[in-house]
């Protein structure tokens, strides 16, 4: 029997799901990838996440949900201390193990957990999708696979990509940034390349991040990493990512077909989402839990 109850990251709305009778589980703290994210956006993976064996946090990101704040004005810094502070608050419930609790992070989630890990008291990490590479070579894979996809010239489209990472990089403003970059509105390529770098808060989010490297972080830790990404996944490098994380891993997958979030499908009307998992996610998860 489960118990689910309200509960506070700071002044972030969170909620937990725990055993009511048994044993202490181990614990897994939620933190989500890019773009908005409220308690309710998470789906059943508290539910499942907790059939692997796992007590469960999960909370609003910053101006989420009924949260306060901005999530677009923080660093991946910013996102592993937010991490951190919702281990210690799991750590506090009873049913939870307090020697056994970790964070599991999907795609920019995945630079988060690694940087909480690499910072404060964490005892495992399960990185989903998470580019094994920094955000600034990921975010340019990724619109280099796009404008391809789309059959459209790359050359000058890439040059100012990397432009735009230099400027930035060197400390001009964002706004200069997005102002400048108008004047590619008339080329084809110009959706890919703006696309979420089309305002100054964007592209400043994007500047505070860009460097982190979650290969430096999976060097220094010394506790178990579980890394799991999906053989369909068009939004990161996963041969590349693969490589990063292989050596410092006591667990990796790659899932035939899986997208990005590891499903083989999309939602379909009356299709249960449980059944478009990639086979083989959940009992993974357990037995990294149960390890």
């Amino acid at each position: 029997m489960w118990i689910t109850e309200d509960a506070e990251v700071g002044a972030l709305r969170a909620r937990v799901r725990r055993p009511a009778t048994g044993p202490a589980l181990p614990g897994l703290v939620l933190v989500d990838g890019s773009g908005n994210s409220a308690l309710e956006d998470h789906g059943d993976w508290p539910r499942w996440l907790s059939s692997c064996g796992a007590a469960v946090l999960w909370h609003d990101k910053p101006g989420c949900g009924a949260s306060p704040g901005n999530w677009r004005d923080q660093s991946l810094a910013d996102r592993a201390a937010e991490a951190l502070t919702a281990v210690r608050v799991l750590r506090d419930r009873p049913g939870v193990d307090p020697r056994r609790v970790g964070v599991i992070g999907w795609s920019q989630g995945g630079w988060v957990s690694l940087l909480a890990a690499a910072t404060g008291a964490v005892d495992h990490v399960v990185v989903v999708s998470g580019p094994g590479m920094s955000m600034a070579d990921q975010e340019r894979w990724r619109i280099e696979r796009s404008l391809v996809l789309a059959g459209l010239p790359t050359r000058e489209a890439l040059a100012w990509v990397d432009e735009r990472t230099r400027r930035l990089r060197a400390g001009h403003s964002p706004a200069a940034v997005v102002a400048d970059q108008e004047r590619w509105r008339d080329r084809p390529w110009y959706p890919q390349v703006s696309l979420v770098y089309d305002r100054p808060e964007r592209v400043a989010f994007f500047a505070r991040n860009m460097d982190v490297d979650p290969v430096a972080h999976l060097a220094g830790l010394d506790l178990p990493v579980l890394a799991l990404f999906g053989g369909a996944d068009d939004i990161i490098p996963v041969p590349e990512s693969v490589a990063a994380f292989a050596p410092h891993t006591a667990g990796l997958a790659v899932f035939p077909g899986a997208d990005h979030g590891l499903f083989t499908a999309d939602p379909a009307p009356g299709v249960p989402r449980l059944d478009q998992l990639a086979p083989g996610v959940l009992p993974l998860l357990t037995a990294f839990l149960a390890g």
